[in-house]
């Protein structure tokens, strides 16, 4: 029997390279013996390299039966990479090219939601060719009650975004934005318990497995779910959450429309707000991260699937090509 080859993708330019670096590391690391690995480490240069020797994307694809994306952010996340690994018709993991690209920008995810009757802050679009910071601050204070959320339009992991209590915060918010993307998202502050829920497609005999949702509780010292809570562990990731039962459906049941609603495959996770006013859906992630401190792994031990074969069953949908 022939031995699957696996390329581990990982790395790339990107704000979120080092999450990308761990989350390939722990892929090479609990793949089964059973596939021969590659570890394929794309530069913030987009130079790739396999196992240490520079080489071109064509090479990669023709020396593997499918690629494993342990990427996130731009590029890997965005769909680029995804076309990149279709031209040469090779199988890969996660969403493809187009509904990643779609799930990347918030705005048009935003959109989505809308269209199928999925509620999520109302929020503004803005552009840093429309203006100076201190007029926009202003335009968006004149439409959109503060506290104001801010972020780039295209990225993950929080990186750029910021809660902004005052004009003078949202100009700096801004700016701060506009650094990544030069579109950013403001969206009204919406009070409530963070959660995130996962989908997995084709597990345990149901088209679309929703995991236990996880409510995400922020040290007192921080104003959100931030860069730095989400990687140096000092949030507290409750599995499953303290949901009420019809909370805890919605939730699974709202994951499950937003992974169809947008067309994506394999897997998926979805966040949150949980408030007096209902459930309100934020981002999707095409890609969640799949490092020692992420949610997706702690929500998977939470219904008893271990790491290993989760990877494997993402490359068994990859090669079935579902």
């Amino acid at each position: 029997m022939l031995t699957t080859r696996v390329a581990v993708l990982r790395g790339g330019p990107s704000s979120e390279y080092d999450v990308s670096l761990n989350t390939g590391a722990n892929v090479l690391k609990a793949l089964s013996p059973k596939f021969k690995t590659k570890d394929v480490l794309v530069t913030k240069e987009a130079e790739w390299f396999m196992d240490g020797v520079q080489v071109t994307p064509e090479i990669v694809c023709r020396n593997v039966d499918v690629v494993f994306i342990a990427m996130h952010g731009e590029f890997g996340e965005d769909g680029q990479v995804q076309r990149i690994i279709e031209k040469f018709k090779v199988p890969y993991t996660g969403s493809r090219s187009w509904p990643s690209s779609v799930a990347m920008n918030k705005g048009l995810t935003k959109d989505y939601f809308r269209k199928n009757g999925i509620r999520t802050p109302h929020g503004l679009l803005v552009s840093s060719s429309a203006g100076n910071t201190e007029e926009l601050a202003q335009n968006i204070f004149n439409k959109v009650s503060p506290p104001w959320f801010v972020k780039p339009n295209i990225g993950g992991s929080s990186v750029g975004a910021s809660l902004c209590k005052s004009i003078p915060d949202l100009i700096k918010g801004l700016n701060d934005a506009f650094q990544y993307c030069e579109s950013v998202i403001v969206e009204e502050c919406i009070k409530g318990r963070e959660a995130t829920c996962g989908v997995i497609e084709n597990f345990r005999d149901t088209k679309h497995y929703s995991l236990f949702p996880i409510e995400i509780i922020k040290p007192d010292n921080r104003l959100f779910f931030d860069y730095q809570c989400k990687y140096d562990g000092t949030t507290k990731e409750i599995c499953p959450g303290n949901f009420s039962k019809e909370e805890k459906e919605e939730l699974q049941r709202l994951a499950v429309r937003i992974h169809k609603a947008l067309g994506l495959r394999h897997y998926s996770r979805s966040d949150f707000i949980v408030s007096p006013r209902g459930i309100y859906a934020l981002e999707v992630n095409t890609l969640p991260g799949l490092t020692s401190e992420s949610l997706f792994p702690k929500a998977m031990a939470a219904v008893g699937c271990a790491y290993g074969d989760f990877l494997e069953h993402l490359i068994n949908l990859a090669l079935a090509k579902k």
